[in-house]
Formats: structure tokens, sequence, C-alpha cells
């Protein structure tokens, strides 16, 4: 019998992210990617300012992305 793990960390915000803003998360993924010249908070501060998304949700498609890079 298959177990399905729940999501945790910042991917949990991903299916919310997805249907709240209508772009799907790599499109917000490839976003933040392009930002090596920022620092974390001021990523969050620029998805916030530039395309409305809410402080949690911009602050959990960062975290993953840089967490990502940090592997």
């Amino acid at each position: 019998m298959p177990t399905s793990e729940k999501i945790k960390g910042p991917a949990s915000y991903f299916p919310s992210i997805e249907k709240k803003y209508g772009q799907p998360i790599a499109h917000w993924l490839t976003l933040v990617s392009q930002r090596e010249d920022m620092k974390h908070m001021e990523i969050v501060a620029w998805l916030k300012s530039e395309h409305g998304l809410g402080h949690g949700h911009a602050n959990a498609i960062v975290a993953h992305v840089l967490a990502a890079k940090k592997k």
C-alpha cells in the first residue's frame, strides 16, 4: 500500500502559490533564480512589490531556490 508523504518546508506553499497567482511554480523559480545579485530579503521585497506576492509566498519561493543552490 503506497503511502503519500506530506510535502514539508517551502514547497508546501507551491500549490497555493500557483492557484493564487495563476502561474506555474516554474515561472516563479526561474524569476528568483535570475536574481543572483540580490540577498534573500531583497528578492522577497522585489517579488512583493513587482509581482504582488504575499510575504509568506515570496519567502517560500526564495528559500526554496536558495536552498537548492547550496546543494
